[in-house]
């Protein structure tokens, strides 16, 4: 009602994961990672335009995460990459949810708890140092005690941690081959190794089947490949003051005019998340662009205009892919930041229905 909102471009998801696929067609198995609300975009119909657009697996960070998936998508596979609380593992029995095994002692824990169906798949630490089995002995002890437990070892996977490095990348493939060796992998129904960026700058794994899709769907990575913007943030110029030469402006007075100028108010701020430290970098208000000046509040924020703009002008907070990474160079982060930042509180619109 305020006029704020993010719009998001469903055909656009779709089809990025179309283009990705059929740039890299070998796999068999394409991960939908879908966690953070789906890196900000929210809703399940989101998740319904990556399906759409042809992923068969999904992966996201939580059980909860997955139970929101499935109140209205019944039958696609979820994967939690996260580790979930042994008290809720039948839960995942009963919603076809794929549990990550991080290690000898959580797979230890399982004992006694009787579970008919339950698909796993083993997180080897490659290097990462976060979760995962990150030496042969445990795993092959925890590889064994699986094949004579109940439980159905379906997958096996690794992170990698920094794409661009291709010495550090090989590396970590050689330490999965290492601590593998002495299984054989083609009796693993998926392998999965690679995300959105290491799936476009490295060959296929003659023994890999699947790779994880994360922010690469939502148009990233077009360096590298031809993708659509699927995200924009858009307000309104709600008020326009006029600032004295020397006068100050917001909280702690931290603005000074250095001369006569016109101020937007735009109603976003920190509480939807564009934090204080967004004062300096652009938005755009009829394909130009114009400065955050001040301190941003906690429901509104302040731009430095010109006469072009008038009241009820519509404000591009966030604009595309390109302004995005900008902002992020801004904030000193990443693009994935910049888009969950954006909270609850500004609605999504969705465009182009699937």
């Amino acid at each position: 009602m305020r006029n704020t909102y993010v719009e998001i471009y469903l055909n656009n998801i779709k089809e990025n994961v179309e283009t990705i696929i059929k740039k890299f067609p070998n796999y068999r198995y394409y991960f939908g990672v879908v966690k953070a609300d789906c890196y900000g975009h929210y809703s399940n119909k989101v998740v319904k335009a990556i399906i759409a657009g042809g992923c068969n697996y999904l992966a996201v960070s939580s059980l909860e995460e997955a139970l929101e998936i499935r109140k209205d998508i019944k039958d696609i596979p979820i994967l939690c990459l996260g580790i979930i609380d042994i008290n809720y593992l039948h839960d995942c029995e009963e919603n076809n949810i794929t549990v990550t095994v991080p290690n000898y002692d959580y797979l230890k824990s399982l004992e006694g708890i009787n579970l008919k169906y339950l698909k796993v798949h083993i997180k080897l630490d490659t290097g990462m140092k976060r979760l995962g089995i990150d030496n042969q002995k445990e795993f092959e002890k925890t590889y064994n005690k699986i094949k004579k437990s109940n439980l159905i070892l379906e997958g096996i996977y690794t992170h990698i941690y920094k794409a661009d490095d291709q010495e550090t990348t090989y590396k970590q493939f050689e330490i999965f081959k290492k601590i593998t060796k002495n299984i054989n992998l083609k009796e693993i129904p998926i392998i999965h190794i690679t995300a959105s960026r290491s799936t476009i700058l490295y060959p296929k794994l003659d023994f890999v089947n699947g790779c994880r899709l994360g922010i690469i769907m939502y148009g990233f990575d077009k360096d590298l490949i031809t993708l659509k913007s699927t995200f924009k943030l858009i307000s309104k110029v709600i008020a326009i003051k006029h600032l004295k030469k020397g006068e100050t402006l917001g909280y702690e007075g931290s603005y000074k005019a250095s001369k006569n100028e016109f101020i937007a108010i735009v109603p976003i701020g920190y509480g939807d998340g564009i934090i204080r430290a967004n004062k300096g970098r652009y938005v755009y208000i009829n394909n130009k662009e114009y400065e955050i000046v001040g301190n941003i509040c906690m429901d509104m924020l302040f731009v430095k205009i010109d006469k072009d703009v008038k009241i009820n002008d519509q404000v591009e907070v966030i604009k595309d892919i390109n302004h995005i990474k900008k902002i992020a160079e801004h904030l000193n982060t990443i693009e994935y930041e910049v888009l969950c930042n954006v909270g609850k509180r500004v609605p999504r619109i969705y465009k182009e229905y699937i």
